[in-house]
C-alpha cells in the first residue's frame, strides 16, 4: 500500500447505458498513453453491446460458430471471450508503479474483488492459479484480462449476472474447449442483485480498501 501522503484519488465512472466496446477501448489507451504521475486512477463501471473480443494470444479457432455478433481485436492478455447486456465490465486504469503494485498483485485484486462480491450473496467463488478468472463448481463466472503499458493497465474483468449465454456458445471462452459459463442469476433463485446494486458494493469495496485517498463518484 502507498504512504498516506502518497495516495492516489481514484474517479470511479459507472455508464448508465450500453456502450460501445470499441469506443471505450480507445478512451482506455488514449487516457494511458496521455496520463503522467500526477493523472488520478481510474475505474470504469459499464455494460457493452453483443461483442467479442479477441485478446493478444486469441487464435481465429477458438471462434466456433460464425454468427452476427461482431469480433474487436484488442490488445488485452488472453483469448476470446463475449461482452454484452446483463454482464458487469470493470475497467482499471491504475498506476501500478505508485500503488505499489505488480501484475500479480492486480490479476489478484481484481479476482478477490470478485469472489468477496459474489460471497456477499452466499456465492462461493475461487480462483485458480492455472486460468485467470473466478469459477464456481468448475463453471466460469468472472473473466478478466488486462494490458501494462509503463506500468499503468487498463482493461479488467467481466462478472456475468443476467447476461444471456448464447454469445458464449459461438466461441472457446478465454480459449478453452468446453468450458461452461454460469450467471449470478442461476445460482440465486430469490432477490439476485441487479448491475446496480454491484456497482453500488464495488464502490464501496474501493472506499474501503485503504488504497486511495478520495473516491469521486461520476455517472455518465
Amino acid at each position: 500500500m502507498t504512504d498516506a501522503v502518497l495516495k492516489p484519488t481514484l474517479i470511479i465512472r459507472q455508464f448508465t447505458q450500453l456502450t460501445p466496446y470499441a469506443d471505450r477501448f480507445q478512451d482506455m489507451k488514449q487516457l494511458t498513453e496521455q496520463r503522467d504521475a500526477e493523472t488520478p486512477d481510474e475505474l470504469w463501471l459499464l455494460q457493452h453491446p453483443d461483442v467479442l473480443t479477441q485478446g493478444q494470444a486469441g487464435k481465429p479457432e477458438h471462434i466456433l460458430i460464425p454468427s452476427n455478433i461482431p469480433v474487436v481485436q484488442t490488445d488485452r492478455g488472453g483469448q476470446v471471450t463475449w461482452h454484452g447486456p446483463g454482464q458487469l465490465v470493470a475497467y482499471f486504469m491504475f498506476d501500478l508503479n505508485r500503488l505499489g503494485w505488480n501484475v500479480r498483485t492486480l490479476v489478484s485484486y481484481a479476482e478477490n474483488l470478485m469472489i468477496e462480491l459474489l460471497k456477499k450473496y452466499g456465492i462461493e467463488a475461487y480462483a485458480k492459479p492455472d486460468a485467470p478468472g473466478v469459477y464456481v463448481n468448475e463453471r466460469k463466472i468472472g473473466s478478466l484480462g488486462f494490458k501494462i503499458r509503463r506500468g499503468r493497465s487498463y482493461h479488467g474483468l467481466a462478472l456475468n449476472i443476467n447476461c444471456d449465454l448464447a454469445g458464449f456458445h459461438t466461441i472457446n471462452p478465454c480459449g478453452y474447449a468446453g468450458l461452461e459459463m454460469v450467471r449470478i442469476h442461476d445460482l440465486i433463485q430469490q432477490n439476485p442483485p441487479s448491475f446496480e446494486n454491484l456497482c453500488v458494493d464495488i464502490i464501496e469495496t474501493l472506499e474501503n480498501s485503504g488504497y486511495f485517498n478520495k473516491v469521486q463518484i461520476v455517472q455518465q
